[in-house]
């Protein structure tokens, strides 16, 4: 059985195939049959990427954690309870599972808001 280990366009160089392919791609396109997706194609093929990615819940989950580091400024927010209420001061808080906080504010701002929200809603009745 002879060697194939040095032999086709897997075993080339990073560069050569990528020569190779943009003849192959640019031949399609001389030749008129290259595909070209529509609209409605596009919207498919990537429901359909979607849908693989999303079914990688380790994957989601490091997206996840990833994009509540960024959506804090790179850190988690917590009120200092040594300081009074005109000047209180922050601190970056790196654990993200801090009881006292919740998503866009202190457990007493959520709480204020659903009250406003409440007599909001009585007033339209």
């Amino acid at each position: 059985m002879s060697d194939t280990s040095k032999r086709g366009f897997a075993s080339m160089d990073e560069d050569k195939q990528r020569e190779i392919a943009s003849k192959g791609g640019h031949a399609a396109h001389e030749k008129g049959t290259a595909h070209e997706f529509t609209p409605e194609e596009a919207r498919e093929a990537g429901r359909k990427g979607g849908e693989t990615v999303s079914q990688d819940r380790e994957h989601m989950a490091e997206i996840g954690r990833e994009g509540g580091k960024h959506s804090h400024g790179g850190g988690r927010k917590k009120e200092n309870r040594e300081e009074t209420e005109e000047t209180t001061e922050t601190e970056d808080i790196e654990d993200s599972s801090e009881e006292t906080k919740t998503r866009g504010g202190t457990r007493e701002q959520h709480a204020e808001a659903g009250r406003q929200s409440h007599k909001n809603k009585n007033k339209n009745k």
